[in-house]
C-alpha cells in the first residue's frame, strides 16, 4: 500500500471519529496521515467544513501549547502510530502558515538550538503582526534576552510585562514551557535585583516594580531558597515584617528535613526572621529561639550578621528579653520535672537543649556576664547528662581568680563527680559547701542531697536520712527538684527505699517526728503512687499529735486500695483512739478477712503505749466474747486473729492472750503452733503452771511421753492444786495415759534412786512425793497407792506409809503387792517371819516386783531374811508342800543375791514341781559360780544338770554334762549317777547318742561317748558299738 493510500485510509478513520464528535482522536488520525503523506492529509483536512477545520486547528494549537496530550490511537492499517508535538506543529503550520502558535513552537525549537538573537527578531515581527498573542511572544522573547546574556535587563522587563498582563498564565507558561531554563531565569532576576534597583524600567514606581519582580520570582520558584532569602531581605527592608516572617518560616520548614544545607543556608533566614519578630513585637520566645539556633550553628557569622541587623540599643533589649525567655524555659523544665510521675524517668530533659542554646546565645551577646552565664551553662549540661562538659566548665571557673558563685560551682562539680563515680571528690565538694560560713540555700540543698546519696554506699543510712531531712527543712521544693534532676536515675529507687526504712526506724524509736513528716512529704512528692510513703507520712502525723490529719491521709490511701491491711490496721487504731469502737472493730474484721495480721508488727513500735494498751484490751475482750458465745472452727480462728492483734499490741508478750491462743490452736489441731505460744510464755515465766500443763497436754496429744511427763511434773511441783483439776477435766482415756506415764516415770526414778543407794537426794524424793500425791488424787487404782507407799517407805516415813497402806487396803491387805509393802514395814519392826511369808507369796506371783521391793531393805536384814526363808522352805519340802516352799526359796535367792546353795534348793523344789526349765536355769547359775566350790560339789552339780536335761529330753546335752562330771571325778560322778537317774537308763542314753554320731560318721565323738558310757556300765550294746567303731574306722586314728 502506497503512502497516499495509507494516508487516505487514516483520514477516512479520522472522518469517522469526527462524525462521532471525537475531535482529539480524529485530529490524531489526520496527524498520523500527515506523517505518511502530507499533501494527501492537507488536502483532505482543508476540504472539511470551515467549522470542523477550525476545530482541528484549535486542537493542534492546544497540543502545541502543551495544554492537552495527544491521544494514543490504534489502526488496522498502521502497525505503530507514533505522534509528537513536533509533527503536530508542522501539520498546524502547513494547514495555517500564519498561525502564531506553530510559530512560537518553532521559535522555542530555535531557542533550544541557541539562536537567541534570531528568536528575538522574529518575536518582534510577530508581536507587531499579532498583538493578541503578546503573552507567549513576550515570554519567549524574555527568555531569549536572558539566554543571550547581553540583554538581561530587557528580558526581566519582558517577564514582568507579561506577569502584569496575566499573572497566572505567565507563571504557568514559565513553569511548564520554560522549566528547563528556570534556574537561568532566577539567576538573571537575582543579578538584576542586586544591580539595577535605582529606577523602574517602565512607568511604574520603583517599589511597585521591585515588588512585581519579587512576586514573579516567588510565583515561579516558591521553594527556591535563594529567591526566598532575597525576598525576605526585601520585605524586611520595606518593614513588611509579617510577610518576612512568613517567607522565612516557609523556607526554614523545608530546610528542617535537609540538615546538610541547614547550617549554611538557614543562618540568614533565622536572623532575619528573628529581626522581624523583634520589630513586630509580642513574639519574644520565637525571636530568641531563632537567634539561639543561628548562634549555635555558626557563632562568628551569626554575630556579624546580628550586628548588621541590630543596634546596640536593640541588643540591650534583646539581652533583657533573652534572659526572660531563659527563665521561662527553665521554669518550664522545672515544671516538667515536678509533674513527672515516674521516679526513674527523665521526662523534661528534652526541653534543655533549647535552654542551653539560649544560654550560649546570651554568652555571645553579653560578654560582661560570662561567669554567671557559664555557671548556668554548666548547670544545664549537668541536667542534660553532659557530665564531661559540665565538669570542664566547673573546673575552669573554680580555677579562676574570681570566686563568685563558688558554692554553686562546688555543688555542681560534686554532682559531676558523683555521676563519674568519683565519690571522694564529690564528698569533698559537698562538704565544703555545707561547712561554708554562709552557703547559698539552693547549693546547700544540693550538697546535702549529694552527701546523703554518697552515705548510702558507705552504709550510713541514718545519716543519709538526716541530710535529706535538713535539706527539706531548708527548701522542700528544691530538694524534690534536686532528687528528680541531679540524682542519677538508677539510684533514685534505692534512695527512696532507704529514706522510707530510716524514717520508719526513727518513728519506731520516737525520734524527730516533724523531721520524718517532712521526709515523708518529700517521698510522697517523689512518687505519688508509693503507698509506703503515704503511710510513713500518716505515722509521722500521728506521732506529732495530728490525729485528724493522719486519719484523712489514711482514708485517701484506702480509697485507692481498699484491701491494704497496713492502712486498715492504722485506721482501726485511730478509730479506737477516738472512741469509735464499732468502726474500729469493723476495720479489724476486714484485716482478719484479708488474713494479714502480721501487718501490725511494724506499727506497734510507732503507736503510743496508751494506744497500744487500748488496742490490746479491745482485741482481748473481743476474743473472749467470741469464745464465750461460739465454738465453731471459724469462730475460733477469728478469736485467734483478735488474740494475735492483742499479743502484737502488747509488744509480743501478753500471757493471758498467749494462753488462750495456744488453747485455741490446740482445739483446731494446730498442736505445734500451740506449743510455740506456750514456749513464748515459759521463756518469760518458766514456772507458769497453765503454760506448763497446757504444753504437757499438747505433748500428750502428740504421744510425746518424755516431754509431756516433764511438763506435767514441772507444773505439779509449782501448783498441783491447779494441775490436778485440769487433768481430771480431760477425757478418761487421756487421764489413764497420764496416770500410766507418771507412774512409769515415778517407778523408774524411784528404782534408780534405791538401786544407787543415793538416799540423800532430797529434791528427787520431793519430786517423787509430788508425783505420788498427784497420782492418788487422779486415780484410785492400787498401783498409785502402792507407789505412794513406796515413796514414803524410801523416804523413811514408815508410820505414814503404814497409815496410808491400811487406809487404802485395810489392816490385812488382800492385794499381794500391798501385803509385800506391809511386810517391809513389819520387817522394820523385826517381824521377820511374817515378812518372809508375805514376800514368799509375792515371789511366786511377780519376782521382779519382789526384787524392786527388796531394794527398800538393807543388806543385813536381807541376809537374815534369806536364812529364815531357806529354813521355812526346807520345812515345807519335808512336808511335800513344794509350791509354798518355792516362794520361800525364791525369796532366799533374791535376798542372798543368787546364793548357790539357795539356788540348788530352789532347783530341787522346781524339779519336784516338774518345772525343769526353771530348775535348769538355776543350775546354770550355780555352775557359773563353780570357782568357789569343792570338786565333789561341782561333779554333783553337773550330774544334777544332766539329770534335768534328761528330764527335758535333751539327751545329747545331758550326755555332755555327765562326761564332764566323769572327767572331773569318776567315782563321785558314778555315785551321783546311782542316786539318779541310774546306770541302766543313762547307759542307754549314752548308746543312743554314740550310735547317732556313728551313723553321722563322727567317729571320734562316738568313740568318746562310748568309752565314757562303758565306765558307767559295761553294756553289751556299747561294747558292740565300740567293736564296730574299731572296724569301721580301722583306717582312721580315733585314739
Amino acid at each position: 500500500m502506497s503512502p497516499q493510500e495509507l494516508a487516505a485510509l487514516l483520514c477516512k478513520e479520522g472522518d469517522h471519529h469526527l462524525a462521532q464528535q471525537e475531535l482529539p482522536i480524529a485530529t490524531a488520525f489526520y496527524t498520523a496521515a500527515f506523517s505518511c503523506s502530507a499533501p494527501t492529509a492537507v488536502q483532505i483536512v482543508n476540504s472539511l467544513h470551515k467549522r470542523l477545520w477550525e476545530k482541528v486547528i484549535a486542537t493542534l494549537e492546544m497540543w502545541c501549547k502543551g495544554k492537552s496530550q495527544i491521544p494514543k490511537i490504534q489502526s488496522k492499517n498502521l502497525a505503530v502510530v507514533s505522534l509528537s508535538v513536533g509533527i503536530a506543529a508542522i501539520f498546524l503550520s502547513t494547514l495555517s502558515p500564519d498561525n502564531v502558535v506553530s510559530s512560537v513552537y518553532k521559535l522555542e525549537t530555535l531557542l533550544r538550538r541557541g539562536c537567541s538573537e534570531e528568536v528575538v527578531s522574529k518575536c518582534n515581527t510577530l508581536l507587531k503582526a499579532n498583538p493578541n498573542y503578546s503573552m507567549e511572544l513576550l515570554l519567549l522573547r524574555a527568555l531569549a534576552w536572558v539566554l543571550s546574556g547581553t540583554q538581561v535587563r530587557k528580558g526581566v522587563a519582558d517577564y514582568i510585562q507579561a506577569f502584569v498582563m496575566d499573572r497566572a498564565e505567565a507563571v504557568a507558561y514559565v513553569c511548564t514551557r520554560q522549566r528547563e531554563h528556570l534556574p537561568q531565569v532566577i539567576q538573571a532576576f537575582s543579578n538584576y535585583l542586586s544591580t539595577y534597583q535605582k529606577e523602574s524600567p517602565d512607568c511604574s514606581s520603583l517599589d511597585q516594580w521591585l515588588g512585581n519582580c519579587y512576586e514573579f520570582l516567588s510565583a515561579v520558584a516558591p521553594d527556591d531558597i535563594c529567591v526566598c532569602r532575597v525576598r525576605a531581605a526585601y520585605l524586611f527592608k520595606k518593614s513588611k515584617f509579617e510577610e518576612c516572617v512568613a517567607v522565612c518560616s516557609k523556607v526554614l520548614k523545608g530546610l528542617s528535613a535537609d540538615n546538610n544545607h541547614r547550617d549554611e543556608t538557614a543562618l540568614g533566614l533565622l536572623l532575619e526572621r528573628a529581626a522581624a519578630y523583634f520589630f513586630l513585637g509580642g513574639q519574644m520566645q520565637e525571636m530568641i529561639q531563632d537567634l539561639a539556633e543561628a548562634f549555635a550553628a555558626t557563632p562568628a557569622q551569626a554575630m556579624k550578621h546580628f550586628e548588621e541587623l541590630f543596634s546596640p540599643h536593640d541588643t540591650e533589649k534583646i539581652e533583657e528579653q533573652a534572659r526572660t525567655v531563659l527563665e521561662v524555659k527553665f521554669a518550664a523544665y522545672r515544671e516538667a520535672v515536678h509533674t513527672r510521675t515516674e521516679l526513674r524517668g527523665n521526662h523534661g530533659t528534652e526541653l534543655l537543649p533549647s535552654v542551653i542554646q539560649t544560654v550560649q546565645f546570651l554568652l555571645q551577646i553579653s560578654p560582661g556576664c560570662k561567669r554567671e552565664l557559664s555557671v548556668r551553662l554548666a548547670d544545664c549540661h549537668l541536667l542534660r547528662g553532659h557530665i564531661r562538659t559540665a565538669l570542664d566548665i566547673c573546673d575552669h571557673l573554680l580555677a579562676a581568680e574570681q570566686k563568685t558563685y563558688y558554692n554553686t560551682l562546688l555543688a555542681l562539680r560534686g554532682f559531676c563527680s558523683l555521676h563519674s563515680h568519683d565519690h571522694q571528690q564529690a564528698l569533698q565538694d559537698f562538704q565544703k559547701v555545707i561547712e561554708h560560713d554562709s552557703p547559698h540555700p539552693n547549693s546547700c540543698v544540693k550538697a546535702l542531697c549529694g552527701r546523703g546519696l554518697i552515705r548510702i554506699s558507705g552504709g550510713s543510712h541514718y545519716l543519709t536520712a538526716l541530710d535529706y531531712i535538713t535539706a527539706c527543712q531548708l527548701k522542700l521544693e528544691e530538694t524534690i527538684f534536686t532528687i528528680k534532676s541531679y540524682v542519677p536515675w538508677n539510684q533514685r529507687g534505692l534512695l527512696l527505699k532507704v529514706l522510707q526504712e530510716e524514717g520508719q526506724k526513727m518513728l519506731q524509736k520516737k525520734r524527730d517526728a516533724p523531721g520524718v513528716y517532712q521526709l515523708a512529704s518529700l517521698l510522697v512528692e517523689l512518687d505519688t503512687s508509693d503507698e509506703a510513703s503515704r503511710i510513713l507520712c500518716a505515722d509521722a502525723l500521728y506521732q506529732m499529735g495530728c490525729v485528724e490529719e493522719a486519719h484523712k491521709l489514711l482514708l485517701l490511701s484506702l480509697s485507692r486500695n481498699p484491701q491494704r491491711s497496713p492502712i486498715l490496721a492504722r485506721l482501726a487504731l485511730l478509730q479506737l483512739k477516738k472512741g469509735f469502737m464499732y468502726d474500729g472493730n469493723q476495720l479489724l474484721k476486714k484485716v482478719i478477712r484479708i488474713g494479714d495480721t502480721s501487718c501490725l508488727l511494724p506499727i506497734m513500735d510507732i503507736f503510743r503505749d496508751e494506744d497500744r494498751k487500748l488496742m490490746q484490751t479491745h482485741c482481748h475482750f473481743r476474743a473472749l466474747t467470741i469464745l464465750k458465745d461460739k465454738q465453731e472452727d471459724a469462730d475460733i480462728k477469728e478469736a485467734i486473729a483478735y488474740l494475735s492483734f492483742a499479743i502484737i499490741a502488747s509488744g509480743g508478750y501478753a500471757e493471758d492472750c498467749l494462753l488462750i491462743r495456744a488453747q485455741c490452736y490446740g482445739r483446731l489441731g494446730q498442736k505445734k503452733t500451740a506449743i510455740f505460744d506456750f514456749n513464748a510464755i515459759l521463756k518469760e515465766d518458766p514456772r507458769n503452771v497453765q503454760a506448763l500443763s497446757g504444753r504437757g497436754f499438747i505433748y500428750l496429744a502428740l504421744k510425746q511421753q518424755k516431754e509431756a511427763v516433764q511438763d506435767l511434773i514441772s507444773a505439779l511441783k509449782v501448783e498441783a492444786g491447779v494441775v490436778i483439776p485440769a487433768i481430771l477435766s480431760l477425757k478418761h482415756e487421756a487421764q489413764g495415759l497420764i496416770t500410766r506415764w507418771l507412774l512409769q516415770y515415778g517407778r523408774t526414778a524411784l528404782t534408780e534412786l534405791v538401786a544407787t543407794k543415793n538416799l540423800s537426794k532430797e529434791e528427787a524424793f520431793r519430786d517423787l512425793l509430788v508425783i505420788a500425791q498427784a497420782l492418788i488424787k487422779i486415780c484410785k487404782d492400787a498401783q498409785c497407792h502402792i507407789f505412794y507407799t513406796d515413796v514414803l517407805i524410801v523416804n523413811g516415813r514408815y508410820e505414814e506409809a503404814l497409815d496410808h497402806l491400811q487406809e487404802a487396803f485395810g489392816h490385812s491387805p488382800a492385794d499381794d503387792f500391798a501385803s509385800a509393802r506391809l511386810a517391809v514395814l513389819q520387817l522394820k519392826k523385826r517381824n521377820v517371819l511374817a515378812a518372809a511369808h508375805s514376800f514368799s507369796v509375792l515371789a511366786k506371783k511377780d519376782e521382779r516386783e519382789l526384787g524392786f521391793i527388796l531394794n527398800f531393805i538393807d543388806a543385813k536384814q536381807q541376809q537374815h531374811l534369806a536364812q529364815v526363808a531357806a529354813q521355812e522352805g526346807n520345812v515345807l519340802i519335808k512336808e511335800y508342800r513344794y509350791e509354798k516352799a518355792l516362794g520361800y526359796y525364791t525369796l532366799a535367792v533374791l535376798t542372798s543375791e543368787d546364793n548357790p546353795g539357795y539356788l540348788r534348793q530352789r532347783a530341787a523344789c522346781l524339779t519336784h514341781l516338774k518345772k525343769y526349765d526353771k530348775a535348769l536355769k538355776d543350775m546354770e547359775k550355780v555352775i557359773q559360780k563353780h570357782s568357789r566350790n569343792s570338786l565333789k560339789t561341782r561333779v554333783e552339780d553337773h550330774c544334777s544338770k544332766g539329770h534335768l536335761l534328761l528330764s527335758m529330753a535333751e539327751e545329747e546335752a545331758a550326755v555332755k554334762q555327765y562326761i564332764e562330771a566323769l572327767q572331773l571325778d569318776e567315782s563321785v560322778a558314778l555315785c551321783s549317777i546311782m542316786n539318779g537317774p541310774g546306770s541302766n537308763i543313762l547307759t542307754k542314753t549314752f548308746h543312743k547318742i554314740a550310735q547317732y554320731n556313728f551313723e553321722m560318721q563322727h567317729y571320734e565323738e562316738a568313740w568318746k561317748i562310748t568309752d565314757y558310757g562303758l565306765k558307767i556300765d559295761k553294756s553289751t550294746e556299747l561294747k558292740k558299738l565300740k567293736t564296730r567303731l574299731k572296724r569301721e574306722a580301722s583306717s582312721c586314728s580315733i585314739h
